[in-house]
């Protein structure tokens, strides 16, 4: 797998600086990705700490209803276990085989033969698990050196799929919405002149001809985080605005509801004013967008469990059950599908802490957070409306959770031996992870009473699971503890199939006695606590 770059965060974005914010940017989209009713899919990539083995992902995707994919590369193994779970995939080709496939027509009908054959179907009409070429990523940002090559690897491709009579099967390239120079407005939005006539006007007329999808990595959490303030926090996340704060392109007084299809329309408008398909239509096809749900707390302000959540559950429906289209290009038909971005956190990739934050799951199938998709025939369908934890506030002063942590574990008889070293949740070794526990811990032993989660403002009630790698929270659909009336706790951790949790072989190694020790230090403690508002900072 090559090396991956999140779209749109190159300064090339020039996101909202220098204009107001009535003039937000828009982004069209065409329907789904070249056929059919709009989907959401989601992406896969493996730089994964203990990632499910193939067979158990296939078996996670059907049981979570998962039917589209992007994977980054064309790995047989993966491919071979997919073929069962009912799912079609995008194909990657990365960014380091591109000077071999461009290069050698011969190489690229190899690698059709090698990676593709053997999951096509045998009719053209019928592609079978692949549903596309994904050549290279973001190569004009990630690669330029690369650019030379990527068009001819892509007819390569193209041409050797059409000898095999799988044209069917499009082949794109996955770009940086960065390319888009002076989206907001979005009626004003061009492509960057120096990729323009080299590379954007010829790629674009060979899409055209082959009924291709523009493929294009979209990120509003990025546009958020570039506009200086400009774009409203809930204008990036699908919540409903009031009119009066709505986007309004002044070119064409379309208003804006949300940043994505703001930038969808800015894609179009600047296909279309390169007048390259000769009046064709090409469809986009985003293959990556999504939100992370944690970051540097100072850097990364908005990336948190709750919005994360609300981007991508308001992004599912968005796509697949609203299908408004963009104000452009309205219609159910003119809705394009979506990747979200991704599957699982992939704690080995570098960079900023974020990068390895944008999963929906943690690598063994535990939920980051749990969606709330409703009404899109089961989909990642785990909303958790009725279920509730007790975590760490996010504006609690650190010295109050604490307080509040030492008051749990010691007079509120929470058990807090899952926290200790070596415990299955002593990981991550922070106040706030271990407090959330605790928290919770006692707040289910209440019965979730009103009140059993105030610890003097320090904590908070959520319906995001807080679970994670082999650290089960009571309450949790992962565990089958059952809280009894007079506040005891029978824990009998839950083996479940893909019809139940779709988790396998979880490593819980929980001690439910009490640490004595510690038990008697903190029974003699005062818990003081202190307030203090202190959020994203």
């Amino acid at each position: 797998m090559g090396t991956r770059s999140r779209g749109g965060r190159s300064s090339g974005l020039l996101l909202l600086l220098c204009l107001h914010s009535s003039l937000l940017c828009s982004v069209s989209a065409a329907g789904g990705g070249g056929s059919g009713s709009p989907y959401v899919g989601v992406t896969i990539g493996t730089a994964v700490t203990n990632l499910l083995s193939p067979s158990d992902l296939a078996e996670f995707l059907r049981a979570e209803r998962i039917t589209h994919v992007r994977l980054y590369d064309a790995d047989p193994r993966l491919l071979s276990a997919l073929a069962s779970s009912g799912a079609t995939a995008i194909v990657g080709v990365p960014n380091d085989e591109l000077l071999a496939l461009g290069s050698s027509p011969a190489t690229a009908s190899a690698w059709v033969a090698r990676r593709v054959l053997p999951f096509a179907a045998a009719s053209s009409k019928n592609p079978g698990l692949i549903s596309a070429i994904a050549v290279g990523d973001e190569v004009p940002t990630a690669l330029p050196s690369a650019l030379p090559v990527l068009l001819p690897a892509i007819q390569s491709l193209a041409a050797a799929l059409a000898a095999a009579n799988l044209s069917s099967i499009p082949v794109s390239t996955p770009l940086p919405f960065s390319i888009v120079l002076d989206p907001f407005p979005p009626s004003q939005a061009y492509f960057n002149q120096s990729l323009a006539k080299s590379f954007l006007v010829p790629l674009l007329a060979h899409l055209a001809n082959t009924s291709a999808p523009l493929m294009l990595n979209l990120y509003p959490y990025y546009a958020l985080m570039q506009s200086a303030g400009v774009v409203p926090v809930d204008n990036a996340m699908f919540k409903p605005l009031p009119p009066s704060l709505e986007m309004v392109d002044p070119n064409t007084l379309l208003h804006y509801t949300n940043v994505f299809d703001a930038m969808l329309d800015a894609v179009y408008v600047a296909v279309r004013n390169l007048n390259a398909t000769g009046g064709a239509a090409v469809p986009v096809l985003v293959t990556e967008t999504g939100w992370p749900s944690y970051g540097d707390r100072k850097q990364e302000p908005y990336a948190s469990r709750d919005n994360a959540n609300t981007y991508n559950s308001n992004l599912i429906k968005h796509v697949a059950t609203d299908k408004p289209g963009t104000p452009m290009r309205p219609g159910a038909q003119a809705q394009a599908s979506v990747y979200i971005y991704e599957l699982f956190n992939e704690d080995l990739r570098p960079g900023p802490v974020s990068e390895a934050n944008f999963g929906l799951f943690h690598g063994n199938g535990t939920p980051v957070y749990l969606l709330h998709a409703n009404g899109t025939d089961g989909f990642l369908g785990n909303d958790t409306t009725d279920r509730t934890f007790c975590i760490a506030a996010d504006d609690a002063d650190e010295k109050a959770v604490q307080a509040a942590m030492d008051w749990a574990c010691g007079p509120g008889r929470s058990d807090c031996t899952p926290i200790q070293p070596g415990e299955s949740c002593f990981q991550p070794n922070d106040v706030r992870s271990h407090a959330s526990f605790a928290f919770n811990t006692y707040y289910q032993s209440q019965g979730k009473a009103g009140g059993s989660c105030y610890f003097q403002g320090a904590g908070m009630v959520t319906t995001t699971d807080p679970s994670h790698d082999s650290c089960i929270f009571l309450g949790s659909k992962l565990d089958s503890n059952v809280t009894k009336s007079d506040g005891a706790n029978s824990t009998t951790p839950q083996t479940s199939d893909a019809k139940g949790s779709a988790i396998w072989r979880l490593r819980i190694g929980r001690d439910n006695g009490f640490c004595l020790i510690l038990r008697l230090l903190l029974s003699g403690m005062v818990a003081v606590i202190i307030t203090n508002s202190n959020f994203w900072t």
